[in-house]
């Protein structure tokens, strides 16, 4: 992964990523950033003024500090009221913020850019899919300009249906009845590029309204069928492999789509500008000690579950309570996070009376990790997940079977595909109680029966995965092709 020779300011290639100012999306783009500076680009990368403030009290402005030349950040506000909450923010106001006050703030930027010294004019944007509004601006300043979508190719696909749903009179839903009467079992047989079998409820949650104008419909129509065939070309972090079926769909609609994953290790390596994190939250120091105490006997491999929901998911205090009396009867060792926003009931959350007793020694609760530090050892045997998209393909990196709780959006899709298509996962009921998660974490770590069959699959999909971006991979060639392609785009 050596860089480019240096190049002259005005002769280096400039590209602006400009991700959506979520966890989730935040941590593919930074790889797919020093993926490109260590390809001699000049990178620019921006956060909103929101994300930056919280960066700098998770980590201090050493965050910003790349220790090379020719990789800096930038802000554009989020068009909501100032905030110094810790925590994601509501994604429906979001959304409509960005889209509605973004593109002026990404004019601006373009134009100080181009206006300041020693920095070589922008060349090229890649914008995230949820920010497709970027990918006009760009246009209108005569950029080439790329949407990287950081969820699913099967999500991806069911979002480029949203459309369709809309016209053929599955949605909006008549009434609120319509959630709970049956309907969300209803075939969606016509996209012919689903699983067999799939339904409404097996599509990203975000059709679930009776509102015609609800702002995330909206909002994902216009990303499909206005943003996305204006912009020079697509980007997905998965391989083609995986989702082989759903990327000819894609690439059906819009061909020049780039598969540039899993982004990790081989094209964006820890070593590569250390100092560069995007984790919003501050990394539980005491994960590896821990996780090295129970992985140290050839016995004791693959013997955690690791619990995370995500960076967004909010529960409620009981389902925590029942969430942990479900770990704790389990009886495996298990490293749980807790972000400090994951219920936000009045008063917060405490771990419930006597827990920690219960569970001294083989138990550990932290805000926040490096989690695919906690993936990758050689401990972790199980991964009770939300199901968003950079879990799910991490877990398939590492080689670790999933337990599939998926809370909103496309992370329904994934558990559909991680279950039924790709045969690493096993999904554990949405309503689920202390009982039903004792009794699905004792199945997912079991040697035997689906949670035997999972971790064979899972081994497999972990060979596919690595040979996917190693040289001459299907990944590796695509972020090639679209590295020479944005360079051109220079000349």
């Amino acid at each position: 992964m050596a860089s480019s020779e240096p190049q002259p300011a005005n002769k280096q290639p400039h590209v602006l990523l400009i991700p959506y100012p979520a966890q989730g999306h935040v941590n593919p783009f930074l790889k797919l950033a020093k993926a490109l500076h260590a390809r001699g680009f000049h990178v620019t990368f921006v956060h909103t003024e929101y994300n930056h403030g919280r960066l700098l009290r998770a980590r201090g402005a050493g965050a910003f500090d790349a220790g090379a030349e020719g990789f800096r950040f930038e802000t554009i506000p989020d068009g909501l009221p100032p905030s110094d909450l810790d925590a994601t923010q509501d994604i429906w106001a979001l959304c409509e913020a960005t889209r509605r006050t973004g593109p002026a703030a990404v004019r601006g930027l373009v134009e100080r850019l181009n206006r300041t010294d020693g920095v070589p004019p922008v060349s090229c944007v890649v914008a995230d899919g949820a920010m497709g509004y970027v990918v006009h601006v760009a246009k209108e300043m005569s950029l080439p300009a790329y949407l990287f979508f950081t969820h699913s190719g099967c999500g991806f696909v069911a979002y480029l249906n949203f459309d369709q749903l809309v016209k053929r009179g599955y949605v909006p839903f008549k009434d609120e009845t319509f959630f709970t009467n049956g309907y969300l079992d209803t075939p969606v047989d016509w996209i012919a590029d689903m699983l067999p079998g799939a339904r409404l409820r097996d599509l990203p949650t975000f059709i679930r309204t009776t509102d015609p104008d609800d702002t995330m419909l909206t909002i994902i129509i216009k990303q499909c069928e206005l943003d996305s065939p204006v912009a020079d070309g697509i980007l997905l972090n998965t391989f083609d492999d995986l989702e082989r079926c759903s990327l000819d769909a894609i690439r059906a609609r819009l061909p020049n789509t780039f598969t540039v994953g899993p982004l990790g290790p081989e094209v964006s390596p820890p070593s590569y500008l250390p100092s560069l994190t995007s984790s919003l939250w501050r990394d539980d120091d005491r994960c590896a000690a821990w996780l090295d105490g129970h992985g140290a006997e050839e016995d004791s491999k693959g013997s955690v579950v690791y619990v995370n929901f995500g960076s967004i998911t909010v529960v409620t205090g009981e389902q925590m309570d029942e969430f942990a009396w479900g770990l704790a009867a389990a009886g495996c060792p298990f490293l749980w996070v807790v972000r400090p926003d994951t219920v936000r009931d009045a008063g917060g959350w405490a771990l419930p009376k006597g827990f920690a007793e219960a569970v001294a020694g083989r138990g550990l609760t932290v805000g926040w990790c490096d989690q695919e530090a906690v993936l990758e050892h050689r401990a972790t045997g199980g991964f009770l997940s939300h199901c968003g998209w950079n879990s799910t393909l991490e877990s398939l990196r590492a080689g670790v079977p999933l337990l599939c709780w998926p809370f909103f959006s496309e992370q329904v899709t994934n558990c559909r595909y991680a279950c039924e298509e790709w045969g690493v996962g096993l999904e554990m009921p949405r309503e689920a109680g202390r009982r039903e998660v004792e009794a699905a974490v004792r199945e997912l770590m079991g040697a035997q029966g689906r949670g035997g069959t999972a971790r064979r699959r899972a081994a497999e999909w972990k060979e596919k995965a690595r040979a996917a971006v190693a040289p001459g991979g299907s990944s590796r060639v695509n972020l090639d092709r679209f590295i020479q392609e944005i360079a051109r785009a220079k000349c």
